[in-house]
């Protein structure tokens, strides 16, 4: 008898064929909480689990799951899953790193150029109609900040903030870093986080969400930040606190952001951020072009199919609950 293996999204027709060759697939019900279906049949029938980052996998959603052998999310972070639950019981949980360094890169660059150059207000200034014959131009219109020849603080260097650093060479900036693992990376500085912060023009964010980096840059690191300073965020909501983002943003001591993650999401139209004019807001698209996601789904299903097989996946967040003897 086939294993069963629940999904929360429907797969493409290739990905889902090569699944269905090793199991049963079951659509778990879109749109709603995996946590709404802790009492339903489907879930603890299930041996395996494909998600996404928009699933909690909690304690109790695990332990609805008697059967479950293995987790695969299509996914770099695993912010979202209860890593703890899963090791106690031995359940290898896989992630898709690797795939998106690049597409993530050249998003937080995007965001970077976008909040330096104004050109989100700009765009909105002429749809707006208010570009006209009287203001078509000046010296001093829409003046922005030159990125060529400025310094990049980079919080976090590993594949993404490395990826990031080597775009910013292309523009002749002078690249920065600060990492808790102390690493070093070619072409970039090694600085305290201190330094990064008072001295770089622009700061762009690479760490993963955990405990220790959850509300990181809160409102006395972002008060040490350079005056005029502008803010990234393509990592995770949860590391800026996004209150003290907004105050340093209204009170001019930051220049502007630009933000592809946020605490909660979707965020809030109330969100004191996107009152701001110089904040450029996309929503978690960081990784979204067509290549990647589909890089990203086959890697999810290729682990998957290791859990199935009982062999050790390709990408394994977990990979203590394997035996000592699988290793090398």
């Amino acid at each position: 008898m086939l294993k069963k293996v629940g999904i929360t999204q429907s797969l493409s027709r290739g990905h889902r064929e090569e699944l269905a060759r090793h199991c049963e697939i079951i659509i778990l019900e879109e749109g709603q909480s995996l946590s709404g279906l802790l009492a339903r049949d489907e879930l603890s029938a299930c041996h395996g689990l494909i998600c996404l980052l928009i699933d909690p996998i909690t304690r109790a959603v695990t332990d609805a799951m008697p059967k479950l052998e293995f987790v695969s999310s299509v996914s770099a972070g695993v912010d979202h899953i209860d890593i703890q639950a899963l090791t106690e019981r031995g359940v290898p949980v896989g992630h898709t790193p690797g795939v998106l360094v690049a597409t993530t890169a050249d998003a937080a660059f995007g965001l970077l150029l976008a909040a330096a150059r104004r050109l989100v207000e700009g765009d909105r200034f002429i749809r707006e109609g208010n570009w006209r014959p009287d203001n078509r131009w000046s010296p001093d219109f829409f003046l922005g900040k030159d990125v060529s020849g400025a310094t990049l603080g980079i919080i976090g260097l590993g594949a993404i903030g490395q990826a990031v650093a080597r775009r910013a060479a292309g523009f002749d900036m002078r690249v920065i870093g600060w990492t808790p693992s102390g690493r070093e990376v070619p072409g970039v500085d090694s600085v305290s986080l201190e330094t990064l912060l008072s001295r770089s023009d622009f700061v762009s964010v690479h760490l993963a969400l955990t405990s220790s980096t959850r509300d990181f840059l809160d409102a006395d690191k972002i008060a040490t930040m350079k005056p005029g300073a502008v803010l990234v965020n393509t990592a995770r909501g949860g590391i800026v606190n996004e209150l003290a983002l907004a105050q340093a943003l209204d009170c001019g001591h930051l220049y502007a952001a630009g933000l592809d993650v946020f605490e909660s999401e979707p965020v809030s139209l109330d969100s004191p951020l996107l009152q701001h004019p110089r904040v450029v807001v996309v929503p978690h698209i960081g990784s979204a072009t067509t290549l990647t996601r589909a890089k990203m789904l086959e890697l999810a299903v290729r682990n998957a199919v290791a859990g199935l097989q009982g062999q050790r996946m390709p990408h394994c967040v977990n990979p203590q609950v394997y035996p000592l003897a699988d290793e090398g």
